[in-house]
């Protein structure tokens, strides 16, 4: 369903993302660090869903479904290595930084921090290209 999108976004150089593309991409990765921890149950999706409507100012039925495509784009999309390089290199900082703080707050959703999020949250940030200090002043912004 997504492979053409996941061309585009994987390709050499790819241009820019338009807005709905970098949405449902950073979207995406919301759901891959929310499934780290091998559970990925109804308090991260409504955290997700309440993240998406606040950043993109979008209705319950918008949330759904770009949630729903998320999730759909999440398994076809390459190791979280490529994906996320790929995204770093499409999404302008202000959005990836955002996403980083979007993360946080998917990781800390089930009120645990374990050291498998932890982890995979300090490779994201890096792989976006979002400074360590910029990760922990988001981390902090998000009450962790």
């Amino acid at each position: 369903m997504f492979a053409e999108f996941l061309m585009r976004l994987t390709a050499p150089a790819p241009a820019p993302l338009p807005d709905t593309d970098a949405r449902l991409a950073l979207t995406a990765l919301l759901v891959r660090v929310a499934k780290t921890d091998g559970s990925y149950d109804a308090d991260e999706k409504a955290r997700i869903d309440a993240i998406t409507a606040h950043r993109y100012g979008l209705d319950p039925g918008n949330v759904a479904a770009l949630r729903a495509d998320a999730e759909q784009l999440e398994t076809e999309a390459p190791d979280t290595v490529r994906f996320t390089r790929a995204i770093k290199d499409a999404v302008d900082y202000d959005n990836r930084l955002g996403v980083i703080e979007a993360l946080w707050q998917v990781a800390l959703a089930d009120g645990v921090r374990s050291d498998e999020e932890d982890a995979v949250l300090r490779l994201v940030a890096n792989l976006l290209g979002v400074s360590d200090r910029d990760s922990a002043l988001a981390r902090q912004r998000m009450g962790g």
